[in-house]
């Protein structure tokens, strides 16, 4: 039987199967962080496709926080408009939509000044970021409980924290890039302070009925001293208490260089391992392209849902495809496009 179809449910949200759109940058924006027909076409299309999840790229929180000048925002009231038209087309394309907020840290590629835990660049062609104070911490995070009581009027259904992938949270989280003496640098109870504020206070303005998900790199793979699995298992305990309700698990980003081996569903085992520890909904990704692949993580327990990218990418509506090949019919919000899955008979 195929598991790739069952629903799934995260507080008020049921999902229509286990297939999640990956937050993918498409770099189609403009400088005033806003979504345009673009990004509207886009997420609509593999909402068609029958994917239960719609995760959208990053949402910079602070304008200093973008990774390039093409980012989408949620730093203002001006651009909730936007956001608000691409979760109602979303919606009634069929699927369910997440937001997902960041700061970009170290990796911002935007001009002038960028910030970080520490002054330590990303790579050796990057810029060395600004140190931030304290103070300056405290309105990091108060931009994210800003974004986040944005993202309720925008109607999207889930929110996520991205905590991974080296950006700024991550940044906080790792030793090779916090060098901080102070309450949020030194012990690994520090350097897990920023992350947890920021997921206290969102989740206060988030709305009860609604999931909220936390993306983390499980292990930094950046090279010796790195965040271990050890160190995300003692986050995810907080977390989960802090009203998370999944976490999407992936691994690396701190640094240009991947320490460890790429195949089809590497970063699978960190989702297994976690939902053992933790007894909490999770989902996986890592070049996972295969329908069977999908079934073999999701009939084996270790994740509840599945991220899937680049497949994605390539074509809209893979999901469909897959639904024809195990024999299943799902739902269509427009019912022809079945008849470009086959059987190929001939139409009027």
């Amino acid at each position: 039987m195929s598991l790739i179809f069952q629903p799934l449910s995260l507080r008020s949200v049921t999902l229509k199967n286990r297939v999640v759109m990956a937050p993918m940058l498409m770099y189609t924006g403009q400088e005033d962080g806003k979504v345009n027909d673009l990004h509207l076409a886009h997420y609509a299309a593999r909402a068609l496709g029958g994917v239960g999840l719609i995760t959208t790229e990053v949402v910079a929180v602070d304008p200093a926080g973008r990774i390039s000048h093409k980012d989408l925002g949620l730093w203002s009231d001006v651009q909730i408009d936007g956001l608000r038209r691409l979760a109602d087309m979303i919606r009634n394309c069929g699927a369910r939509s997440c937001l997902q907020i960041a700061h970009a840290g170290r990796k911002s590629q935007i001009e002038g000044e960028i910030y970080a835990p520490s002054a330590i660049a990303y790579s050796e062609s990057s810029r060395v970021p600004t140190a931030l104070s304290v103070g300056q911490i405290t309105n990091v995070i108060e931009a994210y409980v800003s974004a986040a009581a944005r993202a309720v009027e925008t109607g999207f259904d889930c929110l996520e924290i991205h905590a991974a992938h080296g950006y700024l949270a991550h940044e906080f989280l790792s030793p090779l890039s916090n060098v901080r003496n102070d309450a949020f640098g030194g012990s690994s109870k520090n350097r897990q302070r920023f992350v947890l504020e920021v997921v206290t206070a969102v989740r206060k303005v988030w709305p009860d009925h609604k999931p909220l998900i936390v993306r983390l790199s499980a292990e930094d793979k950046a090279g010796p001293g790195g965040a271990m699995l050890a160190d995300t298992i003692s986050l995810g305990l907080q977390l989960k208490d802090a009203g998370v309700d999944l976490l999407s698990v992936s691994a690396g980003g701190l640094s240009p260089v991947f320490d460890g081996e790429i195949y089809p569903g590497y970063q699978v085992e960190y989702a297994a391992k976690l939902k053992h520890e933790l007894n909490m909904p999770m989902a996986c990704n890592g070049s996972i392209t295969s329908s069977e692949l999908i079934e073999s993580i999701l009939h084996g327990g270790s994740s509840d849902l599945v991220y899937i990218g680049r497949a994605l990418l390539r074509d809209p509506f893979w999901l469909l495809h897959v639904a024809r090949e195990i024999g299943i019919e799902p739902d269509l919000v427009i019912p022809t496009y079945a008849r470009a899955t086959g059987p190929y008979q001939r139409g009027h």
